[in-house]
């Protein structure tokens, strides 16, 4: 059985002329975006709605300590002088809330997105956004290396873009789709890798004499695992890894009840 959203269904009904919403974190103009949207032009009605800014690494962020304003830039295609949580959170509860998107796009970012680094995204959390509110979604990045392109990301967004609107996802969980530089060996289903920052903060003094930091400055290391995104994904594979929102540890939760600890209060 298929769960998507609140609905359940052994075979998902097909619509003639599904919307699509999509969204990303490196802005509007980004060239990402807007390669994304032509390649799922033929799947359905694709709507736009980005932030009107970069938005890189911004996580989950919702703003919350000031209104929003957005600009219509064409048909059905928007900016939001917010994050990308906010895109996605104004396109379903606002313009497209008579008829929601059957599946939310997010991307093509530019730069990968796996391992621990999903939490941070805001690619990543704008498709966590769109089923946190009953949406399908899927995230897709491209690995930036000599010569480039966006082109087999598009076509594989396609593709499975495609599948989900046929199949459906099962209920809170998206697909995180990475590409590699260049024209893929395959595509493989992945679990998320471990990579380590070697400085995760850097300490300089600036032109004034006072003390600053950089974030994320030091060379990242990866673990050499095959399954995990990481290790495909550098062997020249698409990889792909299915994200829950349920973050709960059963395992350890499952100890943790059969240790019958003191200090925790059991109702009767």
């Amino acid at each position: 059985m298929v769960v998507v959203g609140a609905c359940r269904w052994d075979n998902p009904p097909m619509i003639s002329n599904p919307r699509i919403l999509v969204t990303n974190d490196d802005g509007y103009a980004a060239e990402g975006i807007q390669i994304l949207a032509d390649a799922l032009d033929d799947l359905g009605e694709v709507w736009v709605v980005a932030p009107n800014r970069e938005q890189s690494a911004v996580s989950h962020a919702l703003t919350l300590d000031r209104p929003l304003r957005m600009e219509r830039l064409g048909e059905r295609r928007y900016t939001v002088d917010g994050t990308p949580t906010d895109c996605v959170a104004l396109a379903l509860s606002n313009l497209m809330a008579e008829l929601l998107p059957v599946l939310v796009v997010s991307g093509i970012n530019f730069g990968v997105n796996m391992g621990a680094d999903v939490h941070y995204s805001g690619t990543v959390s704008a498709a966590f956004e769109g089923v946190i509110l009953g949406v399908p979604a899927l995230s897709v990045s491209q690995k930036v290396g000599e010569g480039f392109n966006f082109r087999y990301a598009a076509k594989i967004a396609r593709q499975v873009a495609a599948w989900i609107i046929e199949t459906g996802l099962p209920a809170d969980t998206l697909l995180n789709v990475n590409v590699p530089v260049g024209k893929p060996h395959g595509i493989k289903l992945t679990r998320l890798g471990e990579r380590r920052y070697t400085e995760g903060v850097i300490e300089q003094t600036d032109p004034r004499g006072q003390q600053i930091f950089w974030i994320g400055g030091g060379e990242p290391v990866w673990k050499a695992v095959p399954g995990t995104d990481f290790h495909e994904v550098a062997e020249g594979f698409v990889s792909i890894t299915p994200l829950h929102l349920d973050m709960t540890d059963h395992g350890f939760l499952k100890k943790l009840k059969s240790a019958e600890l003191n200090w925790v209060v059991n109702d009767a």
